[in-house]
């Protein structure tokens, strides 16, 4: 039902890719998602190229289904993980945090299929020129660094402007956000919060139910003022983070405070003094259950969704 160029270009059952999630996306979760049928990311973050090395040789010791690492292009390792990657034989690469150009050609050179996460149109467009195999085009309603355009306003315009397959993530989490993603042209979604909040993700479980927890206004930006805002739930560090940052506070005093934060909330389960990355959707999480229930939920969902709207359309004909 739902086979697409996506889950074509990546051999996967399913379009739902598995956000690369610094300090979250390990090996552990990727291969559950890869063995429920979709992609699994392992996220080498500001990691050492010597974790990222053993995290890819973990997750094949447990699967032999596609998966992707995710590089962060400000990484001081960058350039030592594309090398890993390339001779670890990684399927799929997703980039974030910069422009991946001149790493393209060297990562298709190795028959690896190469997926920037972009937050713009011109981005997109320059990455599709550049050898881009698809695009994951990420709206504001994301956790962790984000752009300003929404999902709903910035998917149809990509798909306008490239020719390359586009994956639609921020604010989705069920079969509802799935579907409509696919209305708006997009052959795939990528879902971060959604997958934080599975029996597989290795975070603290302080993490996991403070995301549970979370309304609809819970989750907030900070950061605006450095040029990389970043989407985080409302907790004490944030408070004292957002006061600093409106005080004139410069860049460096902001990184300061904030170094360290997303280990102490992910891995020590300090939820108040940490960093507590999630997307807008964290309001509509209210539990968690194996990556694999999570998008078999989803497919069922967008079927019932489909249903219903074949029936409302049949019905407005009809009367």
């Amino acid at each position: 039902m739902f086979d697409t160029r996506i889950s074509r270009l990546l051999n996967i059952k399913y379009p739902i890719l598995q956000g690369g999630m610094a300090w979250v996306a390990d090996h552990k979760l990727a291969a559950a998602v890869s063995e429920a049928g979709g992609l699994g990311i392992i996220a080498a973050g500001n990691a050492p190229p010597a974790w990222v090395r053993e995290e890819i040789r973990k997750l094949k010791a447990i699967s032999n289904k596609p998966f992707a690492v995710n590089i962060m292009l400000m990484s001081p390792f960058a350039e030592d993980i594309v090398g890993i990657i390339s001779k670890e034989r990684v399927p799929v690469v997703t980039t974030g945090a910069g422009n991946p150009g001149k790493y393209i050609e060297r990562l298709k050179k190795a028959d690896i299929k190469v997926i920037p996460v972009v937050p713009t149109v011109s981005l997109a467009k320059r990455l599709e020129r550049e050898g881009a195999d698809a695009l994951i085009v990420e709206g504001t309603e994301a956790g962790g660094h984000i752009g300003e355009l929404t999902t709903m306003a910035l998917i149809p315009q990509v798909v306008e402007a490239v020719n390359v397959p586009v994956i639609a993530a921020g604010g989705i989490g069920d079969g509802r956000g799935f579907l409509a993603a696919l209305s708006l042209g997009a052959e795939g979604v990528q879902m971060g919060t959604r997958f934080v909040c599975s029996t597989e993700c290795t975070v603290h479980d302080n993490y996991k139910e403070t995301i549970i927890k979370s309304k609809d206004r819970s989750a907030i930006v900070t950061g605006r003022s450095t040029g990389h805002p970043v989407r985080v739930i409302r907790n004490k560090f944030a408070k004292e983070y957002m006061e600093l940052e409106s005080s004139g506070a410069d860049i460096r005093q902001l990184e300061e405070l904030g170094a360290g934060r997303l280990r102490l909330a992910v891995v020590e389960g300090d939820v108040d003094k940490g960093s507590v990355m999630a997307g807008q959707i964290s309001g509509l999480i209210n539990d968690i259950k194996p990556c694999s229930q999570i998008i078999q939920d989803i497919i069922q969902d967008a079927l019932a969704q489909l249903d219903r709207l074949t029936s409302l359309k049949g019905g407005k004909l009809d009367g």
